[in-house]
This record gives C-alpha cells, structure tokens and sequence, in this order.
C-alpha cells in the first residue's frame, strides 16, 4: 500500500526532529505544488501541538513520580530549556513563542515551542494561538524559500 505524497508530508510535519522544515522541502521534491504542500505541512505540524500542551504536564508528572530515571530526565530537561530562555520570555513575554517557533532554524518549532509554554504557564489556548501562528509562519518562509530556490534552478 502506497501512501499519497500529500500524506507523507501531513505525517512528516508531525516529526519532532524535522517539522515542517523537513516535510515542505520533501513535498517539493514529491511534485507536489506549493499550496498543497504549504497545507499540509502545516496542518501536520499544528496537531501534535494540542496533544502536547495538553499531556506534557501530566505524563510527565506521572513519570518523574514512578521512574528515577524519568525524574532525572525531566528535571534535567526543563531546567536546561527554562535557563536557556528565561531571560528572553521575561523581555518579550508569550509573543516570543511566536518569533521563537516561526524561525526556521534547528531545535526551534512547534515541539519545542510546546514546552516553553509549558514551562512558562502560558495558558492552553494562548500557547497554541502563538505556537500556530509561528508554525503558519515558518510554513510561509520555508515554503517560499524553496519554491524560490526551486525558481532559480
């Protein structure tokens, strides 16, 4: 069974370690024309984000409660990502999940972004208006970007 290009890239855009920034590229490279790609890609990069802001805190306190192993994992990774942005959340407030999710460079995005939220206590709806307007936002540059790029080639 064959799966349609258009949901590889749905699919693709779910990923934690790619996103969007891998899906839109490879959608291009599948035939598939920007508008198409541009949907796709975003809408699959969007849904994960529910769930996590949704279940982060809960899974994990679960977790960390039955698990030494998990403890030391959360503890070391939320403290490691709060340090890292603290001071940048406190100058620029929520609206830094914005810019922060919509700069298409490695480590940034909606994943990630759904756990400064997080970590933060942004509230659940004003996480996920910021988060998928930052992913609506990457979409839009990298989409461009490689269509342009495909433009000159």
């Amino acid at each position: 069974m064959n799966a349609s290009p258009e949901l590889i890239v749905f699919f693709s855009s779910m990923l934690p370690v790619t996103e969007l920034r891998g899906s839109i590229p490879l959608g291009f490279a599948m035939g598939l024309p920007a508008e198409s790609v541009f949907f796709w890609a975003l809408l699959g990069n969007v849904l994960p984000c529910f769930f996590i802001l949704w279940a982060l805190g809960p899974i994990s306190t679960f977790l960390m409660r039955h698990s030494r192993f998990f403890e030391r994992f959360f503890t070391k990774l939320f403290e490691s990502t709060k340090n890292k942005h603290e001071q940048t959340v406190i100058k620029y407030g929520a609206v830094f999940l914005i810019i922060f999710v919509a700069i298409p460079i490695p480590g940034s995005g909606g994943w990630t972004g759904s756990l400064l939220a997080f970590l933060f206590g942004i509230t659940y709806w004003k996480a996920m208006s910021y988060i998928a307007t930052g992913i609506a936002l990457a979409a839009l540059i990298i989409t461009l970007g490689v269509k342009g790029v495909i433009t000159l080639f």
